[in-house]
């Protein structure tokens, strides 16, 4: 008997070596080929996670409903315009959440209070820092604070601005405004808006040099966000003279084209705007004709 259980008992011993062995190899494989164990934030300075599955899409304001129902998911949107808790409880799933933040006043109790309610949410993707600041008032180092403090208490998410036009849309410039290195910020929206009324249609020249000229600031297209119009009238005023037209569905394709050609693998892209703002005409008030484009474009149909 004794004899008996020390052969089992060293055959046992064995196996658990052998799982151990195992378990170790196993561990290692997985991590080589995916970074399953990684620290928390290891992988936050990847700038593209989304390209396995393709972009997320985002379009502007007015994306929920009193009762927090998400409205674009049936077009194809799947990451949602978000502020509140309640919306966030409300996306339906395979839906993220971008969260608007808007404040440029760095890590004060303000911010912290807005952005807090967020940080340990899986499903929330970013941080909306501000909408087209202006780099006199909203300097990058104040940015910077906000954009570090993200990283640091919600790692993985990801921090974006929509950034300004220093200049005229005819010879756009971004220099001495926002870059990854003097703000922190991971993603930069570029929005052209090159349907205009003085136009008589869409340049679609103004998409290709704004492209450029942020590249030539210092934003490689990596970290571009490119942003597509879908609005127009109401009372916005172009820098021509004119107004800004909201495209039909033909000339919505032809800007998706062009944007595809320059920014072809973006981390999520942008459309303004769902909602409606100062009395235009936006996507969810447009012809359907129009918001089938967008939709066959958040599918993977090419235009």
């Amino acid at each position: 008997m004794t004899v008996r259980r020390t052969t089992r008992w060293l055959a046992t011993a064995r196996q658990t070596r052998r799982a151990a062995a195992m378990t170790v190899v196993m561990l290692l494989v997985l991590a080589l080929a995916g970074g399953c164990c990684l620290p928390p934030g290891a992988a936050a300075t990847r700038v593209h996670p989304a390209r396995d599955r393709g972009p997320l899409h985002y379009a502007a304001n007015g994306n929920f409903t009193p009762a927090h129902r998400y409205t674009p998911r049936r077009f194809g949107f799947t990451l949602a315009d978000v502020s509140t808790r309640a919306q966030l409880r409300g996306m339906p799933s395979g839906v993220k959440a971008l969260v608007y933040l808007g404040l440029c006043t760095g890590v004060d109790r303000q911010f912290i209070a807005r952005a807090r309610p967020f940080i340990r949410r899986p499903r929330v993707f970013g941080f909306y820092l501000i909408d087209e600041p202006d780099p006199q008032t909203c300097p990058p180092a104040t940015l910077k604070q906000e954009s570090a403090w993200v990283h640091r208490y919600a790692p993985g998410k990801r921090t974006f601005v929509l950034v300004r036009n220093l200049a005229t849309s005819s010879q756009p410039s971004y220099v001495g405004g926002y870059t990854h290195q003097n703000s922190g910020v991971d993603l930069f929206g570029v929005d052209p808006y090159p349907c205009r009324s003085e136009l008589h249609g869409c340049n679609l020249g103004m998409v290709t040099a704004y492209v450029r000229a942020a590249e030539a600031s210092g934003i490689p297209r990596s970290r571009m966000v490119p942003v597509y119009q879908a609005f127009g009238g109401g009372e916005w005023q172009d820098d021509g003279g004119g107004h800004f037209v909201l495209p039909t569905p033909k000339q919505a394709r032809a800007l998706l084209r062009r944007w595809a050609t320059l920014v072809p693998h973006p981390v999520f892209d942008f459309v303004y705007s769902w909602g409606q703002q100062r009395g235009d005409r936006s996507l969810a008030t447009a012809s359907p004709r129009l918001r089938r484009v967008f939709a066959d474009h958040n599918r993977g149909v090419k235009p």
